[in-house]
């Protein structure tokens, strides 16, 4: 997708995005734990905004939290996502958003691995991979 396609109404992502894509991305929800296809997925490469193809994740940077999402320990660049403080469901969490489309992916949290403590909880939903050639 190019820049020029962005912004879109929500009836264009309707007609875009999958059911479980717009549900997830477009209206802040989340899939089950232990469901996403990329949970325990082990593939070498990239993994972009299903919305946008925005880079977003290295395979290099996930690790197995045992928290039912793929989780990374960093972003590939910093300007790739936005952090925004969430106090929905009567807990304080930061949303991660694509800074590209603004589709939500999922949280970020203090309890990762080093070097920067960080776990970045995604919905596999809001990934597709992309397999280093």
């Amino acid at each position: 997708m190019d820049e020029k396609d962005l912004p879109k109404t929500e009836k264009e992502w309707e007609k875009i995005l999958s059911d479980k894509e717009y549900r997830i991305l477009r209206k802040k929800g989340t899939e089950p734990p232990f469901t996403g296809k990329y949970v325990n997925y082990k593939g070498k490469g990239i993994y972009v905004c299903a919305a946008c193809d925005n880079v977003l994740f290295s395979s290099d940077k996930k690790f197995d939290s045992g928290s039912g999402w793929p989780s990374f320990w960093d972003v590939i660049s910093k300007d790739k996502v936005e952090l925004k403080e969430d106090n929905s469901l009567g807990m304080r969490r930061i949303e991660v958003l694509c800074n590209r489309c603004g589709g939500h992916l999922g949280h970020v949290f203090e309890d990762g691995p080093e070097p920067t403590g960080k776990r970045y909880c995604i919905n596999s939903a809001s990934l597709n991979f992309k397999e280093k050639e």
